[in-house]
Protein backbone atom coordinates (compact mmCIF):
# COMPACT_ATOMS: atom_id res chain seq x y z
CA UNK A 1 0.00 0.00 0.00
CA UNK A 2 1.58 3.30 -0.99
CA UNK A 3 2.23 5.77 1.82
CA UNK A 4 0.85 9.30 1.70
CA UNK A 5 2.80 11.40 -0.74
CA UNK A 6 4.24 8.45 -2.64
CA UNK A 7 3.07 7.65 -6.14
CA UNK A 8 1.12 4.50 -6.74
CA UNK A 9 2.96 3.67 -9.97
CA UNK A 10 2.88 5.24 -13.41
CA UNK A 11 -0.41 5.91 -15.15
CA UNK A 12 -0.90 4.07 -18.43
CA UNK A 13 -2.96 6.82 -20.04
CA UNK A 14 -0.84 9.86 -19.30
CA UNK A 15 2.02 11.23 -17.27
CA UNK A 16 -0.44 12.16 -14.50
CA UNK A 17 0.08 9.89 -11.50
CA UNK A 18 -3.04 8.11 -10.23
CA UNK A 19 -4.24 9.37 -6.84
CA UNK A 20 -2.45 7.96 -3.81
CA UNK A 21 -5.57 7.39 -1.72
CA UNK A 22 -8.65 7.86 -3.87
CA UNK A 23 -10.06 4.65 -5.27
CA UNK A 24 -11.40 4.31 -8.81
CA UNK A 25 -15.09 3.23 -8.91
CA UNK A 26 -17.04 1.99 -11.94
CA UNK A 27 -20.36 3.54 -12.99
CA UNK A 28 -21.94 0.08 -12.64
CA UNK A 29 -20.90 -0.22 -8.97
CA UNK A 30 -22.08 3.32 -8.18
CA UNK A 31 -25.44 2.61 -9.81
CA UNK A 32 -25.76 -0.44 -7.61
CA UNK A 33 -24.81 1.47 -4.43
CA UNK A 34 -27.17 4.41 -5.15
CA UNK A 35 -30.11 2.32 -6.35
CA UNK A 36 -29.55 3.66 -9.90
CA UNK A 37 -29.20 7.23 -8.59
CA UNK A 38 -32.79 7.09 -7.41
CA UNK A 39 -34.65 10.17 -6.07
CA UNK A 40 -34.85 8.40 -2.67
CA UNK A 41 -31.04 8.48 -2.51
CA UNK A 42 -30.76 12.13 -3.52
CA UNK A 43 -29.15 14.22 -0.77
CA UNK A 44 -29.04 17.57 -2.57
CA UNK A 45 -27.63 19.53 -5.44
CA UNK A 46 -25.83 22.72 -6.38
CA UNK A 47 -24.22 24.45 -9.32
CA UNK A 48 -21.54 21.75 -9.65
CA UNK A 49 -23.82 18.72 -9.60
CA UNK A 50 -26.05 16.46 -7.52
CA UNK A 51 -25.15 14.37 -4.48
CA UNK A 52 -26.53 10.89 -3.74
CA UNK A 53 -26.30 8.61 -0.74
CA UNK A 54 -24.56 5.35 -1.60
CA UNK A 55 -24.66 2.19 0.53
CA UNK A 56 -21.88 -0.33 0.10
CA UNK A 57 -22.59 -4.08 0.50
CA UNK A 58 -21.23 -4.01 4.08
CA UNK A 59 -23.60 -1.17 5.04
CA UNK A 60 -21.02 1.64 4.92
CA UNK A 61 -22.49 4.91 3.60
CA UNK A 62 -20.78 7.25 1.13
CA UNK A 63 -21.80 10.46 -0.66
CA UNK A 64 -21.51 10.42 -4.46
CA UNK A 65 -21.26 13.78 -6.25
CA UNK A 66 -22.31 13.47 -9.87
CA UNK A 67 -20.68 16.45 -11.57
CA UNK A 68 -22.82 18.58 -13.85
CA UNK A 69 -21.65 18.33 -17.45
CA UNK A 70 -21.44 22.13 -17.61
CA UNK A 71 -18.82 22.01 -14.87
CA UNK A 72 -16.72 19.21 -16.35
CA UNK A 73 -17.33 19.43 -20.10
CA UNK A 74 -14.13 21.42 -20.75
CA UNK A 75 -11.96 19.00 -18.78
CA UNK A 76 -9.95 16.29 -20.47
CA UNK A 77 -9.56 12.95 -18.66
CA UNK A 78 -6.05 13.70 -17.44
CA UNK A 79 -7.16 17.14 -16.21
CA UNK A 80 -9.91 15.47 -14.19
CA UNK A 81 -7.34 13.03 -12.77
CA UNK A 82 -5.16 15.99 -11.87
CA UNK A 83 -8.13 17.60 -10.08
CA UNK A 84 -8.77 14.35 -8.18
CA UNK A 85 -5.09 14.26 -7.25
CA UNK A 86 -5.19 17.77 -5.84
CA UNK A 87 -8.41 17.09 -3.84
CA UNK A 88 -6.86 13.82 -2.64
CA UNK A 89 -4.05 15.79 -0.98
CA UNK A 90 -6.50 17.89 1.07
CA UNK A 91 -6.55 16.14 4.46
CA UNK A 92 -7.90 17.86 7.56
CA UNK A 93 -10.15 16.83 10.41
CA UNK A 94 -12.69 19.55 9.46
CA UNK A 95 -12.78 18.77 5.73
CA UNK A 96 -14.84 16.06 4.03
CA UNK A 97 -12.50 13.30 2.88
CA UNK A 98 -12.40 12.20 -0.75
CA UNK A 99 -12.75 8.40 -0.94
CA UNK A 100 -12.78 7.87 -4.69
CA UNK A 101 -13.74 8.98 -8.17
CA UNK A 102 -15.23 7.71 -11.41
CA UNK A 103 -14.55 8.81 -14.97
CA UNK A 104 -16.45 6.68 -17.48
CA UNK A 105 -18.63 7.24 -20.55
CA UNK A 106 -18.23 11.02 -20.29
CA UNK A 107 -19.48 11.00 -16.68
CA UNK A 108 -17.41 12.43 -13.83
CA UNK A 109 -18.18 11.57 -10.21
CA UNK A 110 -16.48 12.20 -6.87
CA UNK A 111 -17.05 9.88 -3.91
CA UNK A 112 -16.78 11.28 -0.38
CA UNK A 113 -17.24 10.16 3.21
CA UNK A 114 -20.87 10.47 4.32
CA UNK A 115 -21.84 13.03 6.98
CA UNK A 116 -24.81 11.69 8.93
CA UNK A 117 -26.21 14.98 10.25
CA UNK A 118 -26.57 16.73 6.90
CA UNK A 119 -25.63 20.35 6.38
CA UNK A 120 -25.52 23.34 8.69
CA UNK A 121 -28.02 25.01 6.34
CA UNK A 122 -30.53 22.21 6.99
CA UNK A 123 -29.82 22.22 10.73
CA UNK A 124 -30.44 25.97 11.04
CA UNK A 125 -33.11 26.61 8.44
CA UNK A 126 -35.20 23.49 7.80
CA UNK A 127 -35.42 21.61 11.10
CA UNK A 128 -36.70 23.63 14.07
CA UNK A 129 -36.38 20.67 16.43
CA UNK A 130 -32.75 20.05 15.48
CA UNK A 131 -31.98 23.78 15.64
CA UNK A 132 -33.33 23.99 19.19
CA UNK A 133 -30.66 21.46 20.23
CA UNK A 134 -27.83 23.64 18.91
CA UNK A 135 -26.51 25.30 22.06
CA UNK A 136 -24.33 28.42 22.00
CA UNK A 137 -21.21 26.31 22.62
CA UNK A 138 -22.13 23.89 19.82
CA UNK A 139 -22.49 26.85 17.44
CA UNK A 140 -19.13 28.32 18.46
CA UNK A 141 -17.51 24.90 17.88
CA UNK A 142 -19.06 24.81 14.40
CA UNK A 143 -17.77 28.31 13.62
CA UNK A 144 -14.33 27.28 14.84
CA UNK A 145 -14.34 24.08 12.78
CA UNK A 146 -15.26 26.03 9.64
CA UNK A 147 -12.57 28.65 10.32
CA UNK A 148 -9.94 25.94 10.92
CA UNK A 149 -10.83 24.24 7.64
CA UNK A 150 -10.43 27.54 5.80
CA UNK A 151 -7.17 28.38 7.56
CA UNK A 152 -5.81 24.99 6.48
CA UNK A 153 -6.87 25.56 2.83
CA UNK A 154 -5.42 29.08 2.69
CA UNK A 155 -2.28 28.72 4.80
CA UNK A 156 -1.21 25.09 5.02
CA UNK A 157 -2.08 23.63 1.62
CA UNK A 158 0.65 23.87 -1.01
CA UNK A 159 -0.34 25.48 -3.29
CA UNK A 160 -2.98 27.34 -1.24
CA UNK A 161 -6.61 26.47 -2.05
CA UNK A 162 -9.37 29.05 -2.53
CA UNK A 163 -12.79 27.53 -1.81
CA UNK A 164 -14.99 29.88 -3.88
CA UNK A 165 -18.30 28.32 -2.83
CA UNK A 166 -18.40 28.66 0.94
CA UNK A 167 -21.92 28.60 2.39
CA UNK A 168 -23.80 26.83 5.19
CA UNK A 169 -25.04 24.17 2.72
CA UNK A 170 -21.38 23.15 2.25
CA UNK A 171 -20.69 22.97 5.99
CA UNK A 172 -21.57 19.35 6.78
CA UNK A 173 -22.04 17.81 10.23
CA UNK A 174 -20.92 14.35 11.30
CA UNK A 175 -22.23 12.08 14.09
CA UNK A 176 -21.03 14.31 16.94
CA UNK A 177 -21.85 17.58 15.11
CA UNK A 178 -18.21 18.18 14.17
CA UNK A 179 -17.83 20.28 11.04
CA UNK A 180 -16.72 18.81 7.72
CA UNK A 181 -16.36 21.44 4.99
CA UNK A 182 -17.31 20.09 1.56
CA UNK A 183 -16.51 21.07 -2.05
CA UNK A 184 -12.89 21.86 -1.16
CA UNK A 185 -10.58 21.90 -4.16
CA UNK A 186 -13.39 22.25 -6.69
CA UNK A 187 -12.64 25.90 -7.57
CA UNK A 188 -11.07 24.88 -10.94
CA UNK A 189 -14.51 23.57 -11.98
CA UNK A 190 -16.18 26.79 -10.85
CA UNK A 191 -13.58 28.79 -12.78
CA UNK A 192 -14.34 26.93 -16.01
CA UNK A 193 -16.61 28.23 -18.73
CA UNK A 194 -20.30 28.70 -18.07
CA UNK A 195 -20.07 28.01 -14.34
CA UNK A 196 -17.91 31.07 -13.52
CA UNK A 197 -20.57 33.69 -14.18
CA UNK A 198 -23.20 31.49 -12.57
CA UNK A 199 -21.11 31.02 -9.41
CA UNK A 200 -20.56 34.76 -8.96
CA UNK A 201 -24.22 35.47 -9.52
CA UNK A 202 -25.32 32.74 -7.10
CA UNK A 203 -22.88 33.72 -4.34
CA UNK A 204 -24.12 37.33 -4.56
CA UNK A 205 -27.78 36.34 -4.94
CA UNK A 206 -27.68 34.15 -1.84
CA UNK A 207 -25.87 36.74 0.24
CA UNK A 208 -22.45 35.03 0.53
CA UNK A 209 -20.63 37.12 -2.09
CA UNK A 210 -18.26 39.81 -0.87
CA UNK A 211 -18.82 43.23 -2.50
CA UNK A 212 -15.84 42.78 -4.85
CA UNK A 213 -17.57 39.69 -6.25
CA UNK A 214 -19.80 41.82 -8.43
CA UNK A 215 -16.76 43.08 -10.34
CA UNK A 216 -15.80 39.47 -11.05
CA UNK A 217 -12.84 39.37 -8.64
CA UNK A 218 -12.46 36.50 -6.21
CA UNK A 219 -9.71 36.38 -3.59
CA UNK A 220 -8.86 34.57 -0.36
CA UNK A 221 -10.60 37.47 1.41
CA UNK A 222 -13.81 36.60 -0.44
CA UNK A 223 -13.73 33.18 1.29
CA UNK A 224 -13.22 34.95 4.63
CA UNK A 225 -16.25 37.15 3.94
CA UNK A 226 -18.36 34.04 3.19
CA UNK A 227 -17.25 32.46 6.49
CA UNK A 228 -18.37 35.65 8.23
CA UNK A 229 -21.84 35.18 6.70
CA UNK A 230 -21.95 31.53 7.87
CA UNK A 231 -21.04 32.73 11.38
CA UNK A 232 -23.87 35.27 11.19
CA UNK A 233 -26.26 32.41 10.38
CA UNK A 234 -25.04 30.60 13.51
CA UNK A 235 -25.47 33.77 15.59
CA UNK A 236 -28.90 34.85 14.33
CA UNK A 237 -30.50 31.64 13.03
CA UNK A 238 -31.39 33.63 9.88
CA UNK A 239 -30.70 32.66 6.27
CA UNK A 240 -28.02 34.54 4.34
CA UNK A 241 -30.76 35.79 2.03
CA UNK A 242 -34.46 35.64 2.88
CA UNK A 243 -37.01 37.19 0.52
CA UNK A 244 -39.80 36.79 3.07
CA UNK A 245 -38.26 39.39 5.40
CA UNK A 246 -38.76 43.19 5.16
CA UNK A 247 -36.63 44.78 2.43
CA UNK A 248 -33.84 46.09 4.64
CA UNK A 249 -33.45 42.68 6.31
CA UNK A 250 -33.34 40.37 3.29
CA UNK A 251 -29.54 40.23 2.95
CA UNK A 252 -28.25 39.06 6.32
CA UNK A 253 -24.76 40.65 6.16
CA UNK A 254 -26.05 44.03 4.98
CA UNK A 255 -28.64 44.07 7.78
CA UNK A 256 -26.28 42.83 10.51
CA UNK A 257 -23.04 44.76 9.90
CA UNK A 258 -24.23 48.07 11.46
CA UNK A 259 -25.51 46.22 14.55
CA UNK A 260 -22.43 44.13 15.39
CA UNK A 261 -20.84 46.83 17.57
CA UNK A 262 -24.07 48.00 19.21
CA UNK A 263 -24.61 45.96 22.40
CA UNK A 264 -28.41 46.44 22.53
CA UNK A 265 -28.94 45.72 18.83
CA UNK A 266 -26.56 42.76 19.06
CA UNK A 267 -28.47 41.00 21.84
CA UNK A 268 -31.70 41.44 19.84
CA UNK A 269 -30.05 39.76 16.83
CA UNK A 270 -29.29 36.50 18.65
CA UNK A 271 -31.25 33.46 17.46
CA UNK A 272 -34.45 33.34 19.61
CA UNK A 273 -34.18 29.53 19.76
CA UNK A 274 -31.21 29.98 22.14
CA UNK A 275 -33.67 31.43 24.70
CA UNK A 276 -31.08 33.92 25.90
CA UNK A 277 -28.71 31.16 27.07
CA UNK A 278 -25.24 32.41 26.10
CA UNK A 279 -22.36 34.25 27.83
CA UNK A 280 -22.44 37.99 27.05
CA UNK A 281 -18.64 38.14 26.71
CA UNK A 282 -18.63 35.27 24.22
CA UNK A 283 -21.34 37.05 22.19
CA UNK A 284 -19.35 40.28 21.88
CA UNK A 285 -16.15 38.35 21.00
CA UNK A 286 -18.04 36.39 18.33
CA UNK A 287 -19.52 39.62 16.93
CA UNK A 288 -16.02 41.16 16.72
CA UNK A 289 -14.70 38.17 14.78
CA UNK A 290 -17.69 38.27 12.40
CA UNK A 291 -17.21 42.03 11.83
CA UNK A 292 -13.54 41.46 10.98
CA UNK A 293 -14.43 38.70 8.50
CA UNK A 294 -17.04 40.88 6.81
CA UNK A 295 -14.90 44.00 6.61
CA UNK A 296 -12.40 41.97 4.58
CA UNK A 297 -14.92 42.33 1.81
CA UNK A 298 -14.54 46.10 1.92
CA UNK A 299 -10.82 46.60 2.48
CA UNK A 300 -7.46 44.97 2.01
CA UNK A 301 -7.02 44.54 5.77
Amino acid sequence: IPHRGTNAGPSLRSSIQPPTFAKSFTIASLQQYTNSFSPENLIGGGMLGTVYRAELPGGKLLAVKKLDRRASVHQKDDEFLELVNSIDRIRHTNIVELIGYCSEHGQRLLIYEYCSNGSLYDALHTDEEFKAKLSWNARIRMALGTARALEYLHEQCQPPVVHRNLKSANVLLDDDLSVRLSDCGLAPLIASGSVTQLSGNLQSAYGYGAPEFESGTYTYQSDVYSVGVVMLELLTGRQSHDRTRPRGEQFLARWAIPKLHDIDALSKMVDPSLNGVYPAKSLSNFADIIARCLQHGHSSD
